[in-house]
């Protein structure tokens, strides 16, 4: 590959990176809820920006909306990126994540990022994310956890991605799940403690 060729590659691929944190840090959750007259969605329920705390609204369809298009964030990014190849997909991918997660319009301080990990997951291999929203219904009927769930599914896909060998994308999951674990710190104490609430339910 010439020097010239290589810069563009670079240049592209860094593209796919900033657009895809560009996407990533719509709040599209705060958004919805302040065009549906609910207030500020920081200052309900667990402050979150995300579908559950939408939910905690009372508002089911504007959750289930919330959490479309915080997905369709990751989804779109990917394919934005895949026109530099599977590079430029998987740091669209990333890119969405982070967004999400550290939105530069909200201080930094975003969403736990679930949503935008599925679509990042369906973008890049959609059979697995299938396989999360199956695991994640079936956690969440049995203990109905929300955070459970999402912990528990997002820990099989890096798993599964390397048992089916396809190595690059089980390093990139096992970024995106360190860092939904982190950012599921609070809840993971609850959670030992016996004090998450489940879904449905209302948290102060």
């Amino acid at each position: 590959m010439s020097l010239a060729a290589n810069g563009s590659l670079l240049l592209g691929l860094a593209l796919a990176l900033a657009g895809g944190y560009l996407l990533g840090s719509i709040p599209v959750g705060l958004i919805l809820a302040k065009l549906a007259g609910l207030g500020d969605l920081r200052q309900i329920g667990s402050g979150n920006i995300g579908a559950t705390n939408v939910l905690r609204t009372g508002n089911k369809g504007l959750a289930a909306l919330t959490l479309m298009l915080d997905a369709l964030k990751g989804t779109a990014a990917v394919f934005l990126g895949s026109h530099w190849g599977l590079d430029g997909a998987m740091l669209g991918g990333l890119g969405a994540f982070l967004g999400h997660v550290f939105p530069v319009w909200l201080g930094f301080h975003g969403g736990k990022g679930v949503a935008t990990y599925i679509g990042v997951l369906l973008g890049l291999y959609w059979p697995l994310g299938i396989v999360f929203c199956a695991l994640w219904l079936v956690v969440a009927l049995v203990t109905r956890y929300s955070s459970l769930s999402a912990l528990v599914a997002s820990a099989s896909v890096p798993c599964l991605l390397a048992l089916l060998g396809l190595w690059r994308l089980a390093a990139l999951f096992l970024l995106l799940t360190l860092l939904l674990y982190w950012r599921h710190a609070a809840n993971i104490g609850r959670l030992r403690q016996g004090q998450e609430a489940r879904i449905g339910e209302s948290r102060s």
